[in-house]
């Protein structure tokens, strides 16, 4: 896929390549879809290889210097080692909407309790998207996602993201929704219980958090 020969090196290799080329900068917008049976190819004699750490994989061939330079340039300074620092901080969340007569965003790394009872105001029938700033601190992780459930009331819906995998890097990622509008008329305006999952294909929660949406007439009344 990238034109090199990595068979020798291993898979784990080729992992890393692909995820330093191609993942840096891809933000998916479209909705997690689960294949259909037809869509699900199986092979009996495919065996997955084992994880490995960035560490583990620095060290393969360690006599090869050229080889040794190039997974160093690939993969660029290490954000942190601090054992107490997660893999992956979820850093803020910004509702992106152009009619909005500032900034709507919330601060993910501060008291998640007080976060809860704060609420957010979206003028009904406005057009916004979602961005979510997060961080990759020491591993690579597969599969990311973004888990959403609006409530009120009788009402409950559930959006879900594929974010995709990563590796790490000091500078933050941004996930960006796909274009949504906000509901409109007498009946739908109000405030929503929303509650957010940022997880991985291992089913790790990297940051569970509930916040407050409400929907008025206009921006302030």
């Amino acid at each position: 896929m990238l034109g090199l020969d990595v068979c020798e090196f291993g898979s784990q290799l080729l992992e890393l390549m692909w995820l330093s080329a191609c993942y840096k900068d891809i933000m998916a917008d479209k909705e997690l879809e689960t294949p259909g049976p037809e869509e699900v190819e199986h092979d009996s004699n495919y065996v997955a290889p084992a994880k490995k750490s960035i560490s583990e994989i620095l060290e393969m061939d360690d006599d090869d210097e050229s080889l040794k330079k190039y997974k160093q340039a690939l993969l660029g300074a290490l954000p942190t080692t601090d054992a107490d620092v997660p893999n992956v901080q979820v850093v803020r969340l910004t509702l992106v909407c152009k009619e909005a007569p500032e900034i709507i965003t919330m601060d993910l790394t501060e008291d998640l309790e007080a976060l809860k009872k704060k609420s957010f105001v979206l003028k009904e029938g406005v057009e916004y998207k979602i961005k979510i700033h997060f961080k990759v601190n020491k591993e690579i992780v597969s599969g990311l996602k973004y888990i959403q459930t609006t409530s009120r009331q009788l009402f409950k819906d559930t959006s879900k993201y594929m974010v995709g995998s990563y590796g790490p890097r000091v500078e933050e990622y941004e996930f960006l929704t796909p274009t949504e509008e906000a509901p409109k008329g007498m009946m739908v305006r109000g405030t929503y219980n929303i509650h957010s999952r940022f997880s991985d294909d291992d089913q790790h929660d990297h940051l569970v958090w509930g916040w407050k949406l409400h929907i008025k007439k206009e921006w302030k009344d």
